[in-house]
């Protein structure tokens, strides 16, 4: 493998498959991290894959990706609305983003309909479940090809 991406996971997403499957589904973490390292290989991509709970260890982990990883793909969960320390991380790394949720997140409770990650993402890919993250690590494959502009 040629290059690496971080694939990283916030709060409450080591749940899947039984928290709240008619709006997460019932794909597990580990059923995505199979789907997500597949299709990494698919595309000649190495996949870290990562879940954190904790805001701090999500932003290690994304300043960590600046020496190892050529994008990011992340599902910042809760976070997504709430966290600008994240999305400070996200825009110090330098590297292409990519935002994934399994949820439609604009056909939500309002606040979900904000995300300070955008600001940082090259794009946004939300409400095909689990196979959000496949799309996703096919659209960085493409950024990465072109360079790593969207």
């Amino acid at each position: 493998m040629s290059r690496s991406i971080l694939v990283l996971n916030g709060p409450n997403l080591n749940l899947l498959g039984t928290r709240e499957p008619e709006i997460y589904g019932r794909a597990t973490l580990e059923d995505i991290k199979a789907a997500t390292e597949a299709a990494g290989r698919a595309q000649g991509l190495a996949v870290d894959f990562r879940q954190s709970n904790d805001e701090g260890g999500m932003v290690s982990a994304i300043q960590g990706a600046r020496g190892s990883a050529a994008g990011i793909v992340i599902n910042a969960a809760a976070y997504t609305h709430t966290s600008v320390a994240i999305l400070d991380a996200l825009l110090a790394c330098g590297l292409p983003v990519v935002e994934v949720h399994l949820s439609n997140i604009y056909k939500r409770e309002e606040f979900r309909h904000h995300s300070y990650v955008s600001r940082a993402a090259t794009g946004v890919i939300c409400g095909f479940g689990a196979k959000g993250y496949v799309l996703a690590v096919e659209a960085m494959a493409d950024i990465l090809a072109r360079g790593g502009k969207a």
